[in-house]
Protein backbone atom coordinates (compact mmCIF):
# COMPACT_ATOMS: atom_id res chain seq x y z
CA UNK A 1 0.00 0.00 0.00
CA UNK A 2 1.24 3.86 -0.98
CA UNK A 3 1.80 5.75 2.05
CA UNK A 4 -0.69 8.41 2.98
CA UNK A 5 0.48 11.73 3.76
CA UNK A 6 -0.94 14.34 6.33
CA UNK A 7 -2.08 17.21 3.49
CA UNK A 8 -1.40 17.21 -0.19
CA UNK A 9 -1.06 20.70 -1.96
CA UNK A 10 -3.85 21.48 -4.24
CA UNK A 11 -2.55 22.53 -7.54
CA UNK A 12 -4.70 23.46 -11.08
CA UNK A 13 -3.65 21.68 -14.08
CA UNK A 14 -0.18 21.99 -15.46
CA UNK A 15 -1.15 23.46 -18.70
CA UNK A 16 -3.86 25.82 -16.73
CA UNK A 17 -0.61 27.07 -14.81
CA UNK A 18 1.14 27.39 -17.33
CA UNK A 19 -1.22 29.30 -19.93
CA UNK A 20 -1.24 31.72 -16.67
CA UNK A 21 1.61 32.71 -16.01
CA UNK A 22 2.79 32.30 -20.59
CA UNK A 23 2.52 36.40 -20.15
CA UNK A 24 5.16 36.47 -18.00
CA UNK A 25 7.65 35.61 -20.53
CA UNK A 26 6.52 38.29 -22.28
CA UNK A 27 6.51 41.25 -19.68
CA UNK A 28 9.56 40.07 -17.94
CA UNK A 29 8.05 41.44 -14.88
CA UNK A 30 8.07 38.82 -12.17
CA UNK A 31 7.60 40.65 -8.70
CA UNK A 32 6.83 44.14 -7.26
CA UNK A 33 3.25 44.32 -8.05
CA UNK A 34 2.88 43.62 -11.69
CA UNK A 35 -0.37 42.14 -12.98
CA UNK A 36 -1.04 38.80 -11.72
CA UNK A 37 -0.36 40.14 -8.33
CA UNK A 38 -3.42 43.03 -9.05
CA UNK A 39 -4.98 40.52 -10.31
CA UNK A 40 -5.42 37.97 -7.74
CA UNK A 41 -5.40 41.51 -4.64
CA UNK A 42 -8.76 42.51 -6.43
CA UNK A 43 -10.36 38.85 -6.98
CA UNK A 44 -9.83 38.44 -3.36
CA UNK A 45 -11.45 41.87 -2.52
CA UNK A 46 -14.43 40.83 -4.50
CA UNK A 47 -14.31 37.29 -3.07
CA UNK A 48 -14.29 38.18 1.00
CA UNK A 49 -16.08 41.53 0.24
CA UNK A 50 -13.67 43.18 2.33
CA UNK A 51 -12.08 46.52 0.94
CA UNK A 52 -8.93 46.01 1.20
CA UNK A 53 -6.53 42.77 0.74
CA UNK A 54 -2.73 43.57 0.86
CA UNK A 55 -0.36 40.23 -0.25
CA UNK A 56 2.09 39.25 1.07
CA UNK A 57 4.72 36.45 0.30
CA UNK A 58 3.91 34.78 3.18
CA UNK A 59 1.10 34.77 6.09
CA UNK A 60 4.00 35.53 9.31
CA UNK A 61 5.47 38.08 7.27
CA UNK A 62 1.58 39.81 7.30
CA UNK A 63 0.97 39.20 10.95
CA UNK A 64 4.04 40.88 11.58
CA UNK A 65 3.62 43.89 9.31
CA UNK A 66 -0.24 44.70 10.60
CA UNK A 67 0.92 43.97 14.01
CA UNK A 68 3.68 46.67 13.47
CA UNK A 69 1.39 49.13 11.95
CA UNK A 70 -1.13 49.37 14.79
CA UNK A 71 1.53 51.08 16.24
CA UNK A 72 0.88 49.34 19.76
CA UNK A 73 3.49 50.27 22.55
CA UNK A 74 6.55 48.53 22.80
CA UNK A 75 6.38 46.10 25.80
CA UNK A 76 2.44 46.31 25.30
CA UNK A 77 0.38 42.89 26.48
CA UNK A 78 -1.05 41.07 23.62
CA UNK A 79 -3.60 38.46 24.64
CA UNK A 80 -3.77 35.32 22.42
CA UNK A 81 -3.96 31.46 22.61
CA UNK A 82 -1.11 29.24 23.10
CA UNK A 83 -3.34 26.61 20.73
CA UNK A 84 -1.72 27.88 17.80
CA UNK A 85 1.11 27.71 15.04
CA UNK A 86 4.32 29.20 16.59
CA UNK A 87 3.88 32.28 13.80
CA UNK A 88 1.49 33.51 15.75
CA UNK A 89 3.60 34.20 19.48
CA UNK A 90 6.75 34.76 17.52
CA UNK A 91 5.05 37.56 15.24
CA UNK A 92 3.80 38.98 18.62
CA UNK A 93 7.31 38.44 20.33
CA UNK A 94 9.32 40.25 17.27
CA UNK A 95 7.29 42.98 17.69
CA UNK A 96 8.79 43.83 21.33
CA UNK A 97 5.13 42.94 22.29
CA UNK A 98 4.36 40.61 25.25
CA UNK A 99 2.30 37.76 24.84
CA UNK A 100 -0.64 36.84 27.16
CA UNK A 101 -1.80 33.44 27.18
CA UNK A 102 -6.16 33.09 27.53
CA UNK A 103 -6.88 29.29 27.45
CA UNK A 104 -9.19 27.58 24.62
CA UNK A 105 -12.77 26.96 24.52
CA UNK A 106 -12.88 23.13 25.22
CA UNK A 107 -15.29 22.43 22.42
CA UNK A 108 -13.84 24.17 19.02
CA UNK A 109 -10.68 25.18 20.82
CA UNK A 110 -10.30 28.59 19.81
CA UNK A 111 -10.06 31.34 22.65
CA UNK A 112 -12.74 31.21 24.97
CA UNK A 113 -13.58 34.62 25.36
CA UNK A 114 -15.21 34.44 29.13
CA UNK A 115 -11.71 34.53 30.11
CA UNK A 116 -10.18 37.66 28.34
CA UNK A 117 -11.40 40.28 30.36
CA UNK A 118 -9.95 38.79 33.65
CA UNK A 119 -6.33 38.95 31.81
CA UNK A 120 -6.75 42.99 30.55
CA UNK A 121 -4.16 44.99 32.29
CA UNK A 122 -3.23 48.59 31.97
CA UNK A 123 -0.48 47.71 30.08
CA UNK A 124 -2.66 45.77 27.64
CA UNK A 125 -3.19 47.17 23.53
CA UNK A 126 -4.78 44.13 21.72
CA UNK A 127 -5.55 41.27 21.25
CA UNK A 128 -4.59 38.45 18.58
CA UNK A 129 -7.29 35.37 18.48
CA UNK A 130 -7.26 32.51 16.55
CA UNK A 131 -9.43 30.93 13.75
CA UNK A 132 -8.76 27.10 14.78
CA UNK A 133 -9.19 24.56 11.83
CA UNK A 134 -11.61 26.81 10.52
CA UNK A 135 -13.85 26.89 13.27
CA UNK A 136 -14.78 30.85 14.04
CA UNK A 137 -13.74 32.61 17.55
CA UNK A 138 -16.62 34.36 19.55
CA UNK A 139 -16.09 37.18 17.59
CA UNK A 140 -19.14 38.98 18.94
CA UNK A 141 -17.98 38.94 22.26
CA UNK A 142 -14.25 39.74 21.32
CA UNK A 143 -15.72 42.65 19.86
CA UNK A 144 -17.60 43.94 22.89
CA UNK A 145 -14.30 43.42 25.06
CA UNK A 146 -12.56 45.64 22.85
CA UNK A 147 -14.96 48.33 22.24
CA UNK A 148 -15.47 48.33 26.59
CA UNK A 149 -11.21 48.63 27.01
CA UNK A 150 -10.16 50.25 23.83
CA UNK A 151 -8.00 47.37 22.31
CA UNK A 152 -7.02 46.47 19.06
CA UNK A 153 -7.92 43.22 17.71
CA UNK A 154 -6.02 41.04 15.22
CA UNK A 155 -7.22 38.15 13.54
CA UNK A 156 -5.11 34.74 12.74
CA UNK A 157 -7.34 33.57 10.85
CA UNK A 158 -4.64 31.48 9.00
CA UNK A 159 -7.15 28.39 9.05
CA UNK A 160 -10.48 30.53 7.79
CA UNK A 161 -9.92 30.96 4.31
CA UNK A 162 -13.47 31.50 2.63
CA UNK A 163 -14.96 30.51 6.13
CA UNK A 164 -18.55 32.85 6.91
CA UNK A 165 -20.82 33.54 9.90
CA UNK A 166 -23.82 34.99 9.42
CA UNK A 167 -23.17 35.33 6.16
CA UNK A 168 -19.99 37.41 6.66
CA UNK A 169 -16.55 36.94 5.83
CA UNK A 170 -13.87 36.28 8.09
CA UNK A 171 -11.96 39.05 6.40
CA UNK A 172 -14.71 41.11 8.20
CA UNK A 173 -13.48 40.80 11.94
CA UNK A 174 -11.35 42.95 13.46
CA UNK A 175 -9.68 45.61 12.98
CA UNK A 176 -7.29 42.84 10.46
CA UNK A 177 -7.23 39.47 9.49
CA UNK A 178 -4.30 37.65 8.63
CA UNK A 179 -5.05 34.65 6.10
CA UNK A 180 -1.96 32.21 4.97
CA UNK A 181 -2.01 30.87 1.67
CA UNK A 182 0.46 28.25 2.54
CA UNK A 183 0.65 25.14 0.44
CA UNK A 184 -1.21 23.31 2.72
CA UNK A 185 -3.92 25.14 2.91
CA UNK A 186 -7.49 25.45 1.66
CA UNK A 187 -6.42 28.03 -1.05
CA UNK A 188 -2.64 28.32 -1.92
CA UNK A 189 -0.28 30.60 -3.76
CA UNK A 190 2.92 28.12 -3.34
CA UNK A 191 3.71 30.37 -0.19
CA UNK A 192 1.52 33.86 0.55
CA UNK A 193 -0.52 35.25 2.91
CA UNK A 194 -2.49 38.71 3.25
CA UNK A 195 -4.31 41.04 5.48
CA UNK A 196 -7.64 41.80 5.10
CA UNK A 197 -9.00 45.17 6.74
CA UNK A 198 -11.07 48.51 5.81
CA UNK A 199 -9.15 50.94 7.66
CA UNK A 200 -7.97 52.97 4.39
CA UNK A 201 -5.21 54.33 6.31
CA UNK A 202 -3.44 50.86 6.77
CA UNK A 203 -3.46 50.66 2.72
CA UNK A 204 -0.13 52.70 2.24
CA UNK A 205 1.63 51.70 6.13
CA UNK A 206 1.50 48.39 4.89
CA UNK A 207 2.38 48.69 1.48
CA UNK A 208 5.21 50.29 2.54
CA UNK A 209 6.22 47.64 5.50
CA UNK A 210 6.53 45.01 2.17
CA UNK A 211 8.33 47.19 0.07
CA UNK A 212 11.39 48.74 1.87
CA UNK A 213 9.31 52.21 2.10
CA UNK A 214 9.11 52.74 -1.59
CA UNK A 215 6.96 54.96 -2.89
CA UNK A 216 8.84 56.05 -5.94
CA UNK A 217 12.10 55.97 -7.79
CA UNK A 218 13.51 58.25 -5.60
CA UNK A 219 11.53 58.14 -2.81
CA UNK A 220 12.05 56.38 0.16
CA UNK A 221 9.66 57.68 3.18
CA UNK A 222 9.26 54.54 5.37
CA UNK A 223 12.11 52.06 6.94
CA UNK A 224 10.40 49.05 5.49
CA UNK A 225 11.18 45.53 4.60
CA UNK A 226 11.05 43.03 1.92
CA UNK A 227 7.55 40.76 1.79
CA UNK A 228 6.47 41.39 -1.44
CA UNK A 229 3.86 38.36 -3.24
CA UNK A 230 5.71 37.45 -6.39
CA UNK A 231 3.66 36.97 -10.09
CA UNK A 232 4.23 33.75 -9.98
CA UNK A 233 2.42 33.07 -6.84
CA UNK A 234 -0.36 35.26 -7.64
CA UNK A 235 -0.65 33.72 -11.00
CA UNK A 236 -0.78 30.05 -8.86
CA UNK A 237 -3.81 31.90 -6.34
CA UNK A 238 -5.62 32.89 -9.56
CA UNK A 239 -5.69 29.61 -10.87
CA UNK A 240 -6.74 28.03 -7.64
CA UNK A 241 -9.68 30.47 -6.76
CA UNK A 242 -11.05 28.86 -9.84
CA UNK A 243 -11.44 25.34 -8.37
CA UNK A 244 -11.91 26.86 -4.64
CA UNK A 245 -15.55 25.72 -4.61
CA UNK A 246 -14.36 22.43 -5.65
CA UNK A 247 -11.67 22.11 -3.19
CA UNK A 248 -13.98 22.87 -0.19
CA UNK A 249 -16.64 20.18 -1.72
CA UNK A 250 -13.85 17.52 -1.79
CA UNK A 251 -13.05 18.29 1.50
CA UNK A 252 -16.65 18.05 2.74
CA UNK A 253 -16.99 14.64 1.56
CA UNK A 254 -13.62 13.35 3.07
CA UNK A 255 -14.97 15.12 6.95
CA UNK A 256 -18.66 13.95 6.15
CA UNK A 257 -16.70 10.45 6.10
CA UNK A 258 -14.47 10.60 8.86
CA UNK A 259 -17.48 11.46 10.74
CA UNK A 260 -19.56 8.51 9.57
CA UNK A 261 -17.09 6.33 11.09
CA UNK A 262 -15.90 7.95 14.11
CA UNK A 263 -18.55 9.13 15.59
CA UNK A 264 -20.12 8.01 18.70
CA UNK A 265 -17.12 5.93 19.45
CA UNK A 266 -15.94 5.84 22.97
CA UNK A 267 -13.10 7.91 23.93
CA UNK A 268 -12.98 9.92 20.19
CA UNK A 269 -14.10 13.44 20.57
CA UNK A 270 -15.34 15.33 17.51
CA UNK A 271 -15.11 19.40 16.95
CA UNK A 272 -19.01 19.85 16.45
CA UNK A 273 -20.58 21.66 13.69
CA UNK A 274 -20.41 25.83 14.51
CA UNK A 275 -24.14 26.99 13.88
CA UNK A 276 -24.09 29.87 11.50
CA UNK A 277 -20.70 29.22 10.02
CA UNK A 278 -20.02 28.20 6.59
CA UNK A 279 -16.87 25.97 6.58
CA UNK A 280 -13.92 25.36 4.98
CA UNK A 281 -13.30 22.04 5.62
CA UNK A 282 -9.46 22.81 6.25
CA UNK A 283 -8.09 20.22 8.81
CA UNK A 284 -10.37 16.95 10.77
CA UNK A 285 -9.18 17.25 14.47
CA UNK A 286 -9.78 14.22 16.78
CA UNK A 287 -9.34 14.05 20.62
CA UNK A 288 -8.77 10.68 22.03
CA UNK A 289 -9.04 10.28 25.46
CA UNK A 290 -7.09 7.56 26.78
CA UNK A 291 -9.52 6.53 29.97
CA UNK A 292 -12.19 5.57 27.38
CA UNK A 293 -10.25 4.70 24.47
CA UNK A 294 -8.04 2.52 25.95
CA UNK A 295 -4.68 4.13 23.84
CA UNK A 296 -3.35 7.11 23.81
CA UNK A 297 -3.03 10.23 21.13
CA UNK A 298 0.70 8.86 21.06
CA UNK A 299 0.03 5.56 20.31
CA UNK A 300 -2.46 6.13 17.64
CA UNK A 301 -0.11 8.83 15.95
CA UNK A 302 2.30 5.98 16.02
CA UNK A 303 -0.24 2.86 14.71
CA UNK A 304 -0.91 4.97 12.12
CA UNK A 305 2.84 5.77 10.80
CA UNK A 306 3.50 1.79 10.83
CA UNK A 307 0.75 1.52 8.42
CA UNK A 308 2.62 4.07 6.41
CA UNK A 309 0.14 7.26 7.35
CA UNK A 310 0.59 10.71 8.35
CA UNK A 311 -1.08 12.34 10.91
CA UNK A 312 0.36 15.40 12.91
CA UNK A 313 -0.03 16.16 16.58
CA UNK A 314 -1.66 19.68 16.04
CA UNK A 315 -1.53 21.95 18.08
CA UNK A 316 1.58 20.25 20.05
CA UNK A 317 3.41 21.85 21.80
CA UNK A 318 1.87 24.54 23.15
CA UNK A 319 3.73 27.56 22.10
CA UNK A 320 3.60 29.16 25.85
CA UNK A 321 5.91 25.60 26.73
CA UNK A 322 8.11 26.67 23.65
CA UNK A 323 12.36 26.26 24.44
CA UNK A 324 13.07 29.56 23.01
CA UNK A 325 10.78 31.35 25.82
CA UNK A 326 12.77 29.48 28.69
CA UNK A 327 10.21 29.23 31.20
CA UNK A 328 9.03 32.79 30.99
CA UNK A 329 5.22 31.21 30.80
CA UNK A 330 3.44 29.22 33.59
CA UNK A 331 1.32 26.50 31.45
CA UNK A 332 -0.90 25.78 34.60
CA UNK A 333 -2.73 28.53 33.82
CA UNK A 334 -4.00 27.02 30.28
CA UNK A 335 -5.23 24.07 31.43
CA UNK A 336 -7.65 23.02 28.75
CA UNK A 337 -4.98 24.18 26.29
CA UNK A 338 -2.58 21.97 27.66
CA UNK A 339 -5.44 18.97 28.18
CA UNK A 340 -6.49 19.27 24.21
CA UNK A 341 -2.58 19.08 22.70
CA UNK A 342 -1.79 16.54 25.14
CA UNK A 343 -4.52 14.01 23.01
CA UNK A 344 -5.53 16.13 19.42
CA UNK A 345 -4.50 14.24 16.13
CA UNK A 346 -5.28 16.09 12.61
CA UNK A 347 -5.91 13.15 10.33
CA UNK A 348 -5.26 13.24 6.87
CA UNK A 349 -7.39 15.52 4.56
CA UNK A 350 -6.89 17.02 1.28
CA UNK A 351 -9.15 17.24 -1.83
CA UNK A 352 -7.89 14.14 -3.83
CA UNK A 353 -7.77 11.69 -0.52
CA UNK A 354 -9.49 8.73 -1.42
CA UNK A 355 -12.68 7.26 0.14
CA UNK A 356 -10.42 3.69 0.73
CA UNK A 357 -8.05 5.64 2.47
CA UNK A 358 -10.06 7.40 4.65
CA UNK A 359 -11.80 4.04 5.46
CA UNK A 360 -8.23 2.91 6.10
CA UNK A 361 -7.03 5.42 8.16
CA UNK A 362 -10.49 4.98 10.40
CA UNK A 363 -9.41 1.09 10.48
CA UNK A 364 -6.30 1.56 11.53
CA UNK A 365 -7.61 3.72 14.73
CA UNK A 366 -10.41 1.55 15.68
CA UNK A 367 -8.08 -1.17 15.96
CA UNK A 368 -6.63 1.05 18.09
CA UNK A 369 -9.31 0.69 20.55
CA UNK A 370 -9.05 -1.52 23.68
Amino acid sequence: MSNILVTRSSMPDYEEYCEEIKELWDSHWLTNMGTKHKQLQAKLENLLNVPHVVLYTNGHLALENVLAAMNLPKGGEVITSPFTFASTTHAIVRNSLNPVFCDIDPTYYTMDATKIESLITDKTCAIVPVHVYGNVCNVEEIERIAKKYGLKVIYDAAHAFGVKYKGISTACFGDASMYSFHATKVFNTIEGGSVCFSNDALVQTLNDMKNFGIRGPETVEFVGGNAKMNEFQAAMGICNLRHLDEEVAKRKAVVEQYRSRLSGVDGIILCPTQSDVEPNYAYFPVVFEPTQFGATRNEVFDALAEQGIGARKYFYPLTNTFDCFHGAYDVNQTPVALHISKRVLTLPLYADLSMDDVNRICDVILCCKK
